[in-house]
């Protein structure tokens, strides 16, 4: 199949013309982090059915697809078009054909927004503390909250002491009951830079009467400091519709305004989903504990502040329109606002969401042709197990006796699959595993199977499981951009390199000249 291609000249025209685009790099995500267009999105081929089918929910919109030469995008590309994707390119040359045009290579993952948080820090001027700093203060027992604004995953690993966990979306929304004393300082910190910012300035920017700072560096900062992070704490905000909400929205209607989000309703989204030319995200900002209880069918849950943290991870189009829902509109407009100053030139509220009509949407297609295996059979069998999970999550906890394997680089294991009488596939629920069990068996005569559930029926059943952090080693870990606190050895250095690369991120988009921030 023909696939076309584009010059490195031709998508940097397309790039800055304003139409939709979206750009998808083909390799793994540790390869992607390692260097990237600007504006591209991982879109792995190992898990391109699932991670198409949230990036790119209209098949008519302008795709290019991208690697360093080596193929994959001419993959992907096939995928796509096989889908029925109408308007699909591959970038001629790849990344290194980008660079050699005269163009920018970016490093790290979800960089559009991590720019964005440096971006806003000079524009707006955001305070902050450092580490020494925070903790006399601290000690000193001065009237203040430190609120961290990452995932309660995240926070529960590690976090500062006396730190509670308010997700970023929920910030604006809570602040009121949480802080009820304008004369408290509020010092919000994440792990690094970007939602520290992002959650401080969310705060000065819904014009609350106190204080606010972030932590510089976050818990990185407060580690290279030689202070000590607490582990297991389990202080958070309190759920349900907090009593301050009305002033909230008040605060969040502003802010929204200033940003230029448009307002829509039911009717209105229903417009939107009816326009199959153009592309639409139907996010729901709540909290996931909120979504899971409850949501519009066709929406996809992204939390507020880590999808302004992430956008990337829910938004693959460039110039989409994006429709944000929650149940009273606080936490909407706030994550509205962000993404209109990062430069997303329709971003609408939709209130009323949650009652709205269901928006289509393309489903993740379902595997049926596997041979399944369960929990039971698999304990009692000699089986070669080999795992697909993420290789972080491989180390975490994995089936004791279990390989650790990518679903595109199977061939590496075929001597052992050939000479195994029964393989067995798992990742964590299972869904991955199924994905690759046509690719498995095409490597050997013998049997191959799929552990229903995955590791986590594995584990359900009360089955052991082994952990290895050094399992697979660093190097191999291609499939995911190791942060410094994955890493195995050269932690410090890598905390230290991780937050320059983010402070000289405003240098680089400057150099890139595609980038424009604010509204």
């Amino acid at each position: 199949m023909a696939i076309a291609t584009i010059t490195a000249t031709a998508l940097r025209t397309w790039i800055i013309d304003g139409g939709e685009l979206a750009i998808l790099d083909a390799r793994e995500e540790g390869e992607f982090g390692a260097s990237h267009l600007f504006w591209a999105v991982p879109c792995p081929l190992s898990k391109m059915e699932a991670r198409v089918h949230v990036l790119l929910p209209c098949l008519a919109t302008r795709v290019v697809c991208v690697d360093d030469g080596r193929g994959l995008a001419e993959r992907l590309a096939a995928y796509l078009v096989g889908l029925g994707a109408s308007n699909v390119h591959v970038l001629a040359g790849g990344t290194l054909a980008w660079e050699a045009a005269g163009n920018v290579l970016f490093s790290g993952v979800n960089v559009p927004s991590k720019a964005f948080g440096e971006w806003i820090e000079h524009h707006f001027g955001t305070q902050s503390v450092d580490a020494p700093e925070l903790q006399a203060w601290i000690d000193s027992g001065r009237n203040m909250v430190v609120l961290d604004s990452r995932t309660w995953e995240e926070y529960q690993r590690m976090s500062i002491p006396t730190g509670m966990s308010v997700p970023g979306g929920e910030l604006a929304y809570r602040i009121g009951d949480l802080v009820p004393d304008p004369q408290t300082l509020v010092v919000v910190n994440c792990a690094g830079r970007t939602r520290s910012i992002l959650g401080a300035e969310s705060l000065r920017q819904a014009g609350i009467p106190n204080k606010v700072v972030a932590l510089r560096n976050g818990t990185m900062g407060w580690e290279l400091a030689g202070l000590t992070c607490d582990r297991g704490r389990s202080a958070r905000f309190e759920p349900g519709r907090p009593v301050t909400a009305d002033v909230a929205m008040a605060r969040a209607t502003a802010f929204a305004d200033r940003s230029g989000v448009q307002v829509t309703d039911a009717a209105g989204l229903a417009q939107l989903a009816a326009d199959h030319q153009r592309t639409l995200y139907v996010l729901d900002v709540r909290d996931p504990a909120e979504f899971a209880a409850g949501h519009l069918a066709g929406s996809v849950s992204a939390p507020g502040g880590q999808l302004v943290q992430a956008t990337d991870t829910w938004i693959g189009v460039r110039g989409a329109r994006i429709a944000l829902i929650d149940d009273d509109g606080v936490r909407a407009r706030m994550s509205a606002a962000w993404l209109r100053q990062m430069g997303h030139p329709e971003v609408y509220v939709v209130d009323g969401g949650l009652a709205a009509a269901p928006v289509p949407r393309v489903a993740t297609p379902v595997v049926t042709d596997f041979a399944p295996i369960t929990v039971e059979e698999l304990a009692a069998s000699q089986a070669m197990i080999i795992d697909l999970a993420r290789s972080i999550d491989f180390r975490e906890g994995h089936i004791p006796g279990a390989q650790w394997g990518m679903r595109t680089r199977l061939a590496a294991l075929k001597e052992q699959i050939v000479e195994a009488s029964l393989v067995v596939l798992t990742s964590s629920d299972g869904a991955q595993a199924r994905w690759a069990w046509a690719e498995a068996q095409a490597l050997t005569q013998g049997r191959v199977a799929v552990l229903q559930g995955g590791t986590k029926a594995w584990e359900a059943a009360a089955q052991p499981l082994d952990r290895d952090r050094a399992n697979p080693p660093d190097a191999a870990c291609v499939d995911f951009y190791l942060r410094p606190y994955d890493r195995n050895s050269g932690v410090e250095d890598a905390m230290k390199a991780y937050l320059s690369w983010e402070i000289d991120l405003v240098h680089e988009i400057e150099r890139d000249g595609t980038v424009q921030f604010g509204v």
